[in-house]
C-alpha cells in the first residue's frame, strides 16, 4: 500500500480533484490523505480571528462568503444529480456547524474546531466524487487514529495501532481517504498537528502501516537545486538521502517540512516528491542511499536573528558555554547556527518572541550585540572529511558577497552562512553558477 499526499493546491479545484481521483486510481490499494482545498483555511482563519474579537457578525460574512464557494465546486464536480445532492448536504452540514460555533463563547477549543473543517470537506467531496465514479473507496476519519501526546508530539504507538485496527474492520477497499493536518490531543480534544501539517500526517500513517512508499504530490516536480523564484534555470533534484532532504527542509525548501522526513527514515520507507500538474515529471526520490562527491542543493531560511556574546571572561574558562545554552533552553527556544572563538559565541535563533528577556540573561556574562533581518543559507550534498574542494568551491562563488557567520563540521551534508536579507539572491545566484553552472 502506498500513502498519497496532496495538499491544497492539487486540490485547489473541482477539476484539480478529478485529476487527483485518476492519479491514486492506479491499480493498486492507495492510502489517500488530502489538504483542505486553496485558501479555505486562510478563510478559517480569518473567521476565527473575528469570533475571537468578538465580531460575528464579520465572522458570518466570511462564512457564507466561503459556503457559496463551495456551492460552486460542488456543481462542477458532481454531474448526477443524485451525487450533487449529497455534495450539498455535506457542506450543508458542515457549514451550518461552523455558524453554530458563533452562537457560544469562543475559544482556543473552538478555533481547533473550525480550523478542522477545511480537511474534513476537502476529503467528503472527494469520498463522494469517487464513489460517483464507481470506484470502491472508503472515508477514514482521521481524529480516529491521529493523535497527540502531553508533550503535543505525535503519539506514534497510538497512531500505529489505531490505523492498522481501522484499516482492518474497512477491509477490501481500492482507495482509503483520510484528512492530513487534523488529530486529537491526549486529551481528545480536536487538535492539529502543526509543525507539517498533511506531510507530517502523511509520513506518520506511512510509518504506521509500513507502506511501501510515501508519495507527497506539489505544484512543482521535486526539490530543485536553488530555490525557482529567485534563481533562473534550477532543476529538480532527481535523488536525495533522508540526511540531506531533512537539512535543506529544515533550512527553508518549502517543499516539505523537516518533521516528515524523520517518521520515514527510522522506517527506512523512501519518499517521492511528485508534481500533480506533471505527474509524468520524475520528481525527486528520499531513501537511505547516501549519494558521495556532489553538492546536491541550495536552500534559504529567512527571518532569522543573530546573537553574539562577547567576554572575556570566557578565554579559558569551561563552563561558559553551558550558561549560554541553559539560558535558551529555558525559554524554550531552539539554536540553528554556532560559531565559537576564544572570547565569543555567536548564534542564531528563528523565534524571537523570547528575545529581549534573552538578551537581558545573557548580558550577566558579556556583551551582547543583535543583528536581526538575517538568512541562512546552506549548501546540502557530500560534505564528509575526504570530500575534497567543496569548501573552495563554495566561498569562492561568495567573493562579492559580504559573510556573517559560518557553520561548517556540525554535518556531514550541511555548510551554512549567514548573510543580511538584502544580499541572499545575490548569495543565491552566485552560488547557482559557482556550484552548478
Amino acid at each position: 500500500m502506498k500513502v498519497m499526499k496532496f495538499g491544497g493546491t492539487s486540490v485547489g479545484s473541482a477539476q484539480r480533484m478529478k485529476n487527483v481521483a485518476k492519479l491514486v486510481c492506479d491499480g493498486q490499494t492507495n492510502l489517500v490523505v488530502l489538504s483542505a482545498m486553496s485558501g479555505t483555511t486562510n478563510s478559517l482563519v480569518e473567521i476565527s480571528n473575528y469570533l475571537s474579537l468578538d465580531n460575528k457578525d464579520s465572522a458570518l460574512e466570511v462564512i457564507n462568503k466561503l459556503y457559496n464557494k463551495y456551492v460552486g465546486h460542488i456543481e462542477e464536480l458532481y454531474s448526477t444529480p443524485e451525487y450533487k445532492e449529497k455534495g450539498m448536504a455535506l457542506i450543508k452540514e458542515r457549514f451550518d456547524y461552523i455558524r453554530s460555533i458563533t452562537r457560544d463563547v469562543f475559544t482556543s477549543f473552538e478555533e481547533k474546531i473550525i480550523l478542522s473543517q477545511g480537511e474534513i470537506i476537502s476529503t467528503g467531496m472527494f469520498h463522494l466524487y469517487l464513489l460517483e465514479q464507481g470506484i470502491n473507496a472508503a472515508l477514514l476519519p482521521a481524529l480516529d487514529f491521529m493523535r497527540t501526546d502531553e508533550n503535543g508530539e505525535p503519539d506514534q504507538q497510538y497512531i500505529r495501532e489505531h490505523i492498522n485496527s481501522t484499516l482492518v474492520q474497512n477491509p477490501g477497499y481500492e482507495i482509503y481517504v483520510t484528512q492530513g493536518f487534523i488529530c486529537r490531543n491526549a486529551f481528545g480534544d480536536v487538535d492539529n498537528l502543526q509543525r507539517g501539517g498533511s506531510d507530517y500526517t502523511a509520513s506518520l500513517l506511512g510509518a504506521a502501516i509500513m507502506a511501501d512508499e510515501i508519495q507527497i504530490w506539489t505544484d512543482i516536480d521535486g526539490m530543485h537545486n536553488n530555490d525557482p523564484r529567485f534563481v533562473e534555470n534550477t532543476k529538480p533534484v532527481s535523488d536525495l538521502s533522508f540526511d540531506e532532504a531533512a537539512e535543506l527542509a529544515y533550512f527553508g525548501a518549502k517543499i516539505l517540512h523537516p518533521t516528515c522526513v524523520l517518521p520515514a527514515k527510522s522506517n527506512n520507507i523512501p519518499v517521492r516528491l511528485l508534481n500533480t500538474m506533471d505527474p509524468q515529471a520524475r520528481g525527486t526520490n528520499i531513501s537511505s542511499v547516501q549519494y558521495r562527491d556532489r553538492i546536491a542543493a541550495i536552500a534559504a531560511k529567512d527571518n532569522i536573528t543573530a546573537i553574539r556574546i562577547h567576554s572575556g571572561r570566557m578565554l579559558l574558562a569551561y563552563g561558559f558555554l553551558r550558561k549560554v545554552f541553559e539560558i535558551f533552553e529555558s525559554y524554550k527556544t531552539p539554536i540553528d547556527m554556532i560559531s565559537t572563538s576564544e572570547v565569543g559565541v555567536s548564534v542564531t535563533i528563528d523565534n524571537t518572541s523570547h528575545l529581549d528577556a534573552i538578551v537581558d540573561d545573557l548580558k550577566k556574562y558579556g556583551m551582547v550585540e543583535v543583528d536581526r533581518n538575517m538568512v541562512i543559507i546552506s549548501i546540502v550534498g557530500d560534505l564528509e572529511p575526504y570530500s575534497h574542494g567543496y569548501a573552495g568551491k563554495i566561498f569562492s562563488s561568495l567573493t562579492n558577497v559580504p559573510i556573517r557567520m559560518i557553520s561548517y563540521g556540525g554535518s556531514s551534508h550541511n555548510v551554512s552562512i549567514l548573510v543580511k536579507a538584502e544580499d541572499k539572491v545575490p548569495a543565491l545566484k552566485a552560488l547557482s553558477a559557482g556550484l552548478f553552472e
